[in-house]
């Protein structure tokens, strides 16, 4: 980890508490993850208790505190993308990558998630890859796109 890229994301911001989410946000867009030392580094130079930025970092579900793939997958298991099939999408790319969903390929290529919504339900079943949207998703498209991403 490069403890200078911290510091002038800290510096960017300036010390005040109020900026502890943009803090981390450009922490984790810098390493995919929010790594141990750089929360440490954080917490120092800005004279906030560890676990009150832990208390952060685990509250939202936008921050990692483990390494991450660089294609993050999110497959949406709403109401509406449920009744289109997607759990059987979500079963076609675990196979495909060889991973379940929670999880990270060995070669920290692929994060696989499943969530709630991705708020077009209108286009469901719906999977996102980094932030690309794909709509009316079926088991058959799942080898083209995850090509798209080697």
């Amino acid at each position: 980890m490069n403890t200078d890229k911290v510091d002038g994301i800290i510096k960017k911001y300036g010390k005040e508490q109020s900026a502890i989410m943009s803090i981390l946000q450009d922490i984790q867009s810098e390493y995919n993850y929010l790594p141990r030392e750089a929360l440490e580094q954080v917490s120092k130079k800005m004279s906030i208790p560890l676990s009150k930025i832990y208390g952060i970092a685990t509250f939202y579900k936008v921050f990692s505190l483990t390494p991450r793939g660089r294609h993050l997958i999110k497959v949406c298991l709403g109401t509406a993308c449920h009744v289109r099939g997607a759990p059987q999408i979500l079963e076609e790319i675990e196979r495909k990558i060889g991973i379940r969903a929670g999880e990270t390929t060995g070669d920290l290529k692929f994060t696989l998630e499943r969530v709630n919504c991705l708020g077009a339900c209108a286009l469901g079943p719906l999977v996102m890859i980094n932030n690309d949207y794909y709509g009316q998703m079926t088991s058959a498209k799942v080898d083209k796109i995850l090509k798209a991403y080697d």
